[in-house]
């Protein structure tokens, strides 16, 4: 068998469920890799060893009994998977950071939605990973632990919000990790560490968590090295849903029964609908290819070439692979900025932050807490407002076309220590030494990931798909990827692309 760690999420849930293999010999291998790679990683704030290994052992205690008893039950989905959760997800007796230094560092009492359906399905968790304070910035950098490095270059980072989880399995310290996306946090570091990073639709698995949602921004979905391991995630994530909180979480979960690319077809041995479908392809698709952006007029930018060899790799794959895809004007109202900055930072503003820590915050956090403070309660649901507005005027754009293709990100992976201004290329240190512009970071970061936040803001789902090395060949130079957008109920459909592409 090939060492622990290459094996694909989906062959190592083989071995773990057909006894080849040991939870506890899984937990003891990546808890050694862990060990070795990530002090020069960063992609772990918080190791749980002990606990790991605790809960290994009853993994192993459970399969023991199943395979002995005359009535053997079926494994959880994800029977002793080691994972690890970013810090903005509460794990029962582990401190959540958020990634703050102005936060008092106490044990969440209980788990989070996202802990606890991954839990349920079998995980054993080896702790928590790298984040932004409190998940604002496409870039994991903050004042208590340093920062989440990329593995293809340990020079750049590996991006945000979810940058530690995406370093971590880029790394092969777990072989697939969750995520949480409220503007691009999955699939901003899985295009900067060369994975694949599933964003599933409003509603469809449990919020990703944070510091308050008012426009319902943030869900948690997949970092994987291929689609058949992303697919096994999401599966585990649907498995049990919650009630549905409002109609439209009702529909995207009746959505997700009916999808074509799953109704009608029995799920795999080990797996669920989503790996069941990526085994088939998809129909033949329209495409449409944009590179408009809702962000331009307020900050124009021009992509690298390297993200246009990445899009031009993804037109020439999906051609190939029989779809057709043509130009597709995108119009964006310009109000959209202000709006989408007023409600993504509306939660930072009520985070309870004692006076005497303010100071312990970074300065981009510190400036738009304060101006969120400022902010009247009728700006904030002027700006829900309009979001709601640009969801239903961008839904019926894309709807001429199956899909939306873009790049996935518009420059390469940036230096560590580039959005803050830092010379130091090190962004763990006292806060009175970081760069205080907190505009020109914001705007580095929305000229770098311009086409992510839009997809939150509209409930969809989004994959991001590494398709192009600048080192002309997998592993060679830095990744880049392209985004596919698909209407409500399409993660299947996604999968299927990416399978079909050769990922």
């Amino acid at each position: 068998m090939a060492e622990i760690h290459e094996l694909s999420a989906v062959g190592l849930r083989d071995a773990l469920s057909s006894g080849k293999l040991s939870a506890r010999e899984a937990a003891e291998h990546f808890l050694a890799r862990i060990q070795a790679r990530n002090p020069g990683l960063g992609a772990f704030i918080t190791v749980t060893a002990e606990q790991a290994r605790a809960d290994a052992a009853r993994a192993d205690a459970l399969y023991a009994r199943s395979r002995h008893s005359r009535s053997p039950g079926e494994l959880p989905l994800l029977h002793g998977m080691p994972v690890a959760f970013k810090d903005l997800t509460d794990v029962a007796g582990v401190v959540t950071t958020h990634g703050s230094a102005a936060l008092d560092q106490k044990p969440a009492p209980v788990d989070g939605a996202l802990a606890a359906v991954l839990k349920r399905a079998g995980v054993v968790s080896l702790g928590k990973t790298q984040v932004p304070e409190f998940g604002l910035t496409a870039y994991s950098e903050n004042l208590i632990a340093p920062p989440s490095r990329n593995p293809h270059a340990l020079s750049r980072s590996s991006g945000g919000s979810s940058g530690g989880s995406a370093a971590a399995v880029a790394a092969g310290l777990v072989p697939f990790a969750p995520g949480s996306d409220g503007g691009g946090s999955i699939r901003i570091p899985a295009a900067a560490c060369g994975l694949l990073g599933l964003k599933p639709g409003r509603g469809l698995v449990p919020a990703g968590e944070s510091t308050g949602d008012p426009a319902r921004l943030v869900v948690a979905g997949p970092l994987a090295r291929s689609a058949e391991d992303a697919a096994l995630m999401l599966d585990a994530l649907v498995s049990a849903p919650e009630s549905p909180e409002s109609p439209e979480s009702a529909q995207a979960a009746a959505s997700a029964a009916t999808d074509p690319g799953t109704s009608g077809h029995k799920a795999l041995p080990g797996g669920g609908r989503y790996l069941a479908a990526v085994s088939r392809p998809p129909r033949q698709l329209r495409i449409g290819v944009s590179l408009d952006s809702p962000w331009q007029a307020i900050f124009p930018f021009t992509p690298d070439a390297e993200a246009m060899d990445a899009l031009d790799t993804g037109i020439r794959l999906l051609e190939a692979a029989g779809h057709f895809t043509a130009e597709a004007a995108v119009r964006y109202d310009n109000r959209y900025p202000d709006a989408f900055t007023t409600a993504w930072t509306a939660g930072v503003g009520s985070a309870r932050i004692a006076p005497q820590r303010e100071a312990l915050l970074t300065p981009l956090t510190r400036t738009f807490r304060r101006r969120a403070q400022q902010r009247s309660v009728s700006k904030l649901n002027e700006a829900l407002g309009f979001l709601r507005q640009f969801e239903r005027d961008t839904i019926a754009q894309y709807a001429h076309w199956d899909l939306v293709l873009m790049p996935a990100l518009a420059q390469t992976p940036r230096p560590v220590g580039w959005f803050t201004g830092s010379s130091h290329g090190d962004g763990y240190w006292p806060a009175s030494e970081w760069a205080g512009d907190a505009d020109g970071d914001y705007r580095k970061q929305c000229e770098y990931a311009p086409w992510s936040s839009m997809v939150n803001v509209c409930g969809l789902p989004a994959i991001s798909i590494p398709v192009h090395w600048t080192g002309g060949s997998p592993g060679a130079g830095l990744p880049m990827g392209i985004q596919l957008v698909g209407p409500m109920g399409s993660e299947a459909l996604l999968l299927q692309v990416a399978a079909q592409i050769g990922y």
